[in-house]
């Protein structure tokens, strides 16, 4: 029996990621743009975690969010599909001593159902995309309501199907770059340390549709809809006060329309219905 495409993207996405786990961390702690969207998630998510909350986070990675927010006083369980990324996951969290608040189990997102530990939880996150790389993100939608209690929230950080960014590359000749967020179904070629991988592109109508039986939304912010995307390297280390400018315009609009829908990515928060 063939297995289905999301099964072999997947595990495509598991051997990519897992070849970069060694060299993750220091490739992105230095990168300013990185750090602020970091800290934009992270800022959206503290406004709605309530104190000692449980978080289940999918495609947590090496943990970089899980012990942030486990320092916060909150209890984190950790799911990744790449036993490399878990490995890394737990050395750090034995180093910064969060064993009570943080657990970790190597489980994809499209499988759900088999988790060892169905909380229920108070919040979902998943972080920078990982739910990309999954052309089946309406069954990973409708795997939520059985993991939240009632009340719980979900914070899903995902690219959409246009970037404004992306776009005007069309202007320099980059049409690769430019229209590569309309690839169909069959989803558009992505490779990490030579590792070949497929990424499926979601605006915020399709969670919001999936979600709306059982969810009411709370809010959706564009994330470097003017602050540039971090693969347009060094952009805040070269041009320092264009990029605190940018900064400023996009958390003025950062909520409205059509700024939060056509930024690199988008961050939506949904709240389960009592």
């Amino acid at each position: 029996m063939n297995e289905p495409v999301h099964t072999i993207n997947e595990q495509a996405a598991s051997r990519a990621f897992s070849k970069q786990a060694l060299l993750f961390d220091a490739l992105y702690a230095g990168d300013t743009i990185i750090q602020y969207k970091r800290k934009r998630v992270r800022d959206h998510v503290l406004k709605w975690l309530k104190p000692c909350s449980t978080i289940l986070e999918l495609n947590a990675g090496t943990g970089e969010d899980a012990v942030f927010f486990a320092q916060q006083g909150h209890t984190v369980h950790a799911t990744d599909i790449s036993d490399a990324m878990q490995t890394m996951l737990k050395e750090k969290v034995k180093l910064h001593g969060l064993q009570m608040n943080i657990s970790n189990e190597i489980c994809t997102y499209t499988e759900l159902e088999n988790l060892s530990d169905r909380g229920p939880y108070d919040y979902i996150f998943s972080n920078f995309a990982g739910l990309n790389c999954t052309n089946d993100l309406s069954k990973v939608l409708r795997s939520f309501d059985t993991l939240l209690k009632p009340g719980g929230l979900v914070t899903l950080v995902i690219l959409p199907r246009f970037c404004l960014w992306e776009f005007l590359l069309l202007f320099r000749g980059k049409f690769k770059t430019a229209f590569r967020r309309f690839p169909g179904k069959k989803g558009s070629k992505a490779h990490i340390e030579g590792q070949f991988f497929r990424c499926w592109y979601y605006n915020p109508s399709f969670v919001k549709r999936n979600l709306e039986d059982s969810f009411d939304l709370v809010s959706i912010e564009g994330l470097c809809t003017l602050v540039p995307p971090s693969y347009i390297e060094k952009f805040a280390e070269k041009h320092p006060h264009t990029f605190e400018l940018l900064k400023k315009k996009e958390e003025k609009l950062k909520g409205k329309w059509p700024w939060k829908c056509i930024g690199d990515y988008y961050i939506i928060t949904m709240k389960k219905k009592d």
